[in-house]
């Protein structure tokens, strides 16, 4: 999209003529392709960014059976969908601006010879065509679901997935065909040739720096939802970090449709292969407790840190004589819905900070936190930390 030096817009001196519009139509003094290519510069590395912690997402969700996800440092998760949802946030100013520089050589005529200026040509329009696409896409949806508002029936992690990768492969395309412009108008001084602004008139160097404070709005006005200290001016933020013992309720015990729960008939199953055991709640207090301070942090790019009591799950795998390196099921008392289970993969079950936890805050969890008990693990996306669990499955 970033403009050729070569094709600046003129401004037509005969009679306006009807139809599509043409390059010469089109003029505005800011326009120029030195400031195109420093806004796209940064557009691109704010995508980037936004791309690769999206398929961070993605894999602690769909892990792949090479990739091994880490359970330190514990903030990690936090920091990288807070990341996502920043960076791609600060994307929507740059990405306003960025069209409107190259609105005029959308309606560049392609070359009337066929041959290899005619081949670069399609190949320009088709990739900024895709890749335009993909990523008014992926940020109309991505912003729409950090804000919790669903107005579609597709599977939104899916296919939010899938165009992450159209989006890529089309912006590389189009690096790779513009990179001479690119590498040219960066070089040059950004005011050059610029006509002199009207009385209070912005200049290039001035609408780039517009430009550059509305994307930090965008970060401040997003940022506290993951950095707490900011949230008092985080307009944007998804949550205001309220909610029962301090930690915010994505998903509460009436809307997952989980009936009230009597402790003293209770139990928790715990299996593996033909063991069982029952655990009464009372039961679980005496085993031997830990304390961890550990973040739920959700894709919605909010995260909030508690400190949880609760058993090992490590314990309660040795207690039906499961081996080291074993796996766990944790199945929810939720009957309907996503992420009514979760899986432990073996360096999850082994760390010492995953637990069954049945306290927060040196407080009994909140009905809408998870009581009885929820799973709590180091390093791990808030759809994965299962609440109301009513079974944990153990599998070597």
């Amino acid at each position: 999209m970033t403009a050729d030096t070569r094709d600046r817009p003129v401004r037509p001196t005969g009679p306006r003529r009807l139809g599509i519009p043409r390059v010469e139509d089109f003029s505005h003094r800011l326009r120029d392709p030195r400031l195109t290519s420093r806004v796209g510069l940064w557009l691109g590395i704010t995508l980037s960014i936004t791309f690769l912690t999206g398929l961070w997402s993605h894999f602690q969700q769909d892990t792949p059976s090479w990739l091994t996800i880490p359970t330190s440092p514990h903030w990690l998760y936090r920091v990288t969908q807070g990341l996502h949802i920043i960076s791609g946030t600060a994307a929507v100013p740059l990405l306003l601006v960025k069209l409107w520089s190259v609105f005029p050589r959308l309606f560049r005529r392609p070359p009337w010879r066929p041959g290899r200026a005619q081949l670069l040509h399609l190949v320009e329009r088709g990739s900024i065509a895709v890749l335009m696409a993909a990523v008014i896409f992926q940020l109309a949806t991505g912003l729409s679901n950090a804000a919790q508002w669903y107005p579609w029936e597709f599977d939104f992690r899916s296919l939010h997935y899938a165009i992450a990768w159209v989006f890529i492969g089309s912006l590389l395309i189009h690096v790779a065909v513009k990179l001479p412009v690119i590498r040219q108008t960066l070089g040059e001084p950004l005011d050059r040739d610029e006509p002199v602004p009207p009385p209070g008139g912005l200049t290039r160097r001035g609408l780039l720096r517009v430009t550059w404070a509305a994307a930090g709005v965008a970060v401040l006005g997003t940022a506290g939802s993951t950095m707490t200290w900011l949230r008092s001016v985080s307009i944007f933020g998804v949550t205001d970090g309220d909610g029962p013992q301090g930690i915010p309720v994505n998903r509460t015990a009436e809307e997952a449709h989980i009936e009230r729960v009597d402790p003293a008939t209770w139990r928790l199953e715990v299996t593996y292969a033909d063991a069982s055991r029952l655990f009464s709640l009372d039961e679980l207090r005496k085993l031997p407790q830990a304390s961890h301070d550990l973040p739920i942090a959700c894709v919605e790019g909010w995260s909030a840190s508690g400190t949880w009591t609760g058993v090992p799950v490590a314990d309660l795998v040795a207690a039906v004589g499961a081996p080291e390196g074993s796996r766990v099921f944790a199945v929810s008392m939720q009957r309907r819905g996503a992420w009514r289970t979760s899986e432990l993969p073996e360096q999850f079950v082994a760390d010492r900070r995953t637990l069954l936890a049945l306290d927060l805050a040196g407080e009994p969890l909140d009905f809408d936190h998870g009581y009885p008990c929820r799973i709590i693990a180091p390093n791990r996306p808030g759809v994965l930390q299962t609440k109301w669990v009513r079974r944990l499955e153990v599998y070597a």
